[in-house]
């Protein structure tokens, strides 16, 4: 029995299609049952519990194969660091005291950071924390998700540009939710091999210039990259309900990114995925 956390984001619900496709035993974690059902028809085995509630957590992993695990953000939270961390510290509680063999955990490219990255200085603490748990460890560190992009789509729709506080030119590493998933789903089923780390990206580098090529492709009108500056990452994200803290976490990973200091632990082992970019694309627009 594979377990998986998170199957109601994208790469949970990726992950858990993965094993279903492949004929895995599969439980899903959820909140409440109502959010199993669609899963439940499927013929996964649904489980509801918190990931504050440690109890609840350690019985549902406690037999299984493996667990697929990540600690969704609240960014609204005022001490999003502290807050995010003692989640991962209730997380690690529930891997410990219910003795699953084998943790594949969601962090982060530069999760080998120790600081200086912002939001990701929160999954770093995971890796960490597990590390000291788990029998086994796969952790998981994607690059920039190509489903970021999403929330730009209505400006590109509507006035023709794309935010982008990534210098427009500038073509760095993205991958989409669905290879993440796969790859974790294939890491479940191989087994742990004590403590890993896989870092992964998409099948070529993009930049923001040829996301709204893509776009604008797919809309049938012009659409440009609009760079904005740094100082503008704050209030951008507390407009979206992001804290005072998570808005300045996030400003200084944008900082980190631009510089060049966030990347690959290891660069030449990193795995390619197979969704390219338009593909990606085309899937969050019809999704939209």
């Amino acid at each position: 029995m594979f377990v998986v956390v998170g199957a109601t984001g994208n790469t949970g619900s990726a992950v858990a299609e993965t094993l279903l496709d492949r004929k895995q035993p599969v439980r899903i974690v959820v909140r409440s049952t109502d959010k199993g059902i669609a899963w439940k028809a499927k013929g996964a085995e649904i489980a509801v519990a918190s990931l504050d509630d440690v109890p609840a957590l350690t019985k549902t992993f406690a037999g299984a194969t493996g667990v697929y695990l990540l600690v969704p953000p609240n960014y609204g939270a005022t001490a999003w660091l502290s807050e995010q961390r003692a989640r991962m510290d209730r997380a690690a509680e529930a891997v410990k005291n219910s003795g699953v063999g084998h943790v594949v955990f969601l962090s982060s490219v530069g999760g080998h950071l120790a600081e200086g990255t912002g939001p990701i200085r929160a999954v770093r603490y995971g890796e960490q924390k597990l590390g000291a748990v788990a029998k086994n460890l796969t952790i998981l560190r994607p690059c920039y998700f190509m489903e970021n992009w999403a929330p730009g789509i209505g400006s590109a729709k509507g006035q023709g540009v794309l935010p982008t506080f990534i210098a427009p030119t500038a073509k760095i590493p993205m991958i989409a939710a669905k290879d993440i998933g796969r790859i974790g789903a294939e890491q479940l089923m191989a087994g742990g091999q004590g403590r890993q780390a896989i870092e992964m990206a998409g099948p070529e580098e993009y930049s923001p210039d040829q996301v709204a090529a893509a776009l604008g492709q797919a809309l049938g009108k012009r659409v440009s990259a609009q760079y904005a500056p740094l100082s503008a990452v704050v209030p951008t994200f507390k407009s979206f309900g992001f804290s005072d803290e998570a808005a300045k976490l996030f400003e200084e990973m944008y900082a980190a990114f631009s510089t060049g200091a966030i990347g690959y632990e290891r660069p030449a082992s990193v795995i390619r995925g197979r969704v390219t970019l338009v593909e990606a694309l085309k899937g969050l627009m019809k999704a939209g």
